[in-house]
């Protein structure tokens, strides 16, 4: 079972980094091997918002939709998401957004599991490196759409 956790501090506002991460629906613009996604539902709960969103990863021959349920606690500056359905045995996931006096802290963690042995297998060869990638694609969407 893959997990990964990164800490980062960036330059960045905690609330510009929250919003960043919380637009799923645009991670097909700058995220690696992620194809499409769709909004299916967004409702309040207490303390925040929660959506339930499908993503669409593509890698070389692989291709695999799966559901999503991501909370969304704006005041506590954390997202928290669990696996609903497609390819998974379990994934969970969760950012948190600290304030600095110049900046921000991130912190990001995932766990996950294939149901698939050969995805599995995939995921272990790569892991580290894709998390690492994906890490990336949220610092230089800040980047994009923040500036230095």
């Amino acid at each position: 079972m893959p997990s990964h956790s990164d800490r980062r501090v960036m330059s960045y506002s905690a609330q510009q980094m929250y919003d960043l991460v919380a637009d799923v629906a645009n991670y097909p613009k700058f995220l690696p091997w992620t194809a499409a996604a769709r909004i299916r539902t967004t409702r309040k709960i207490e303390g925040g918002t929660q959506m339930d969103a499908d993503l669409v990863i593509s890698f070389k021959v692989f291709r695999e939709r799966f559901t999503s349920r991501v909370s969304l606690f704006p005041e506590l500056g954390r997202i928290d998401t669990e696996y609903l359905d497609g390819p998974f045995k379990h994934l969970h996931s969760r950012w948190e957004f600290s304030q600095l006096d110049k900046g921000c802290e991130v912190t990001f963690w995932v766990d996950f599991e294939f149901r698939n042995k050969v995805l599995q297998g995939a995921a272990g060869m790569f892991f580290n490196e894709a998390m690492t990638r994906i890490v990336k694609a949220f610092e230089d969407r800040a980047k994009a759409l923040y500036g230095d």
